[in-house]
């Protein structure tokens, strides 16, 4: 599993999970640690600017062991109205970087799991900051849509 931590300038995190692991609250404080020190390390002085966390309503997000740890992030929904359900009509990662992710992918063959991760590392690496400024701009009238609609992905 690859986990892909990115904001409009491009990749902080990329993560891979060794096959068979759950991502439960442990495991995904772990990743936000690591956050953490990417953003130190790729995003100076921004710690010190408040930090929000798009997530949806998996169970690792909203555990209480992972409000309760000091990583200097607001999660989006955690505040007010609960997150929306998941939908990839509404996660960037889904809708953006892993659809052209995919497209760049297929038909490709690797001869172990590493060629895998390099070639998913170089492919995020390579993209221009455009690239990743346009899936969160998309967000905008995804949400807004959303809203509009009473939470409701789908008009009815």
């Amino acid at each position: 599993m690859c986990t892909v931590f990115w904001d409009r300038q491009g990749v902080l995190l990329v993560e891979f999970l060794p096959q068979g692991t759950t991502i439960n609250s442990a495991v995904y404080c772990e990743m936000l640690k690591k956050l953490r020190h990417a953003i130190q390390n790729k995003r100076h002085g921004m710690l010190s600017a408040t930090i929000l966390l798009l997530h949806d309503n998996a169970r690792p997000h909203f555990a209480a062991q992972t409000q309760s740890r000091p990583h200097h992030f607001i999660y989006v929904g955690t505040n007010g109205p609960p997150p929306p359900p998941y939908s990839p009509d509404m996660v960037p990662s889904d809708y953006h970087l892993f659809l052209h992710l995919k497209k760049f992918l297929g038909c490709k063959q690797f001869d172990n799991d590493n060629g895998l991760k390099d070639a998913v590392q170089k492919w995020l690496t390579s993209q221009a900051a455009a690239f990743y400024e346009e899936g969160i701009q998309k967000l905008v009238p995804r949400y807004d849509k959303c809203l509009n609609n009473g939470s409701e992905y789908v008009e009815k």
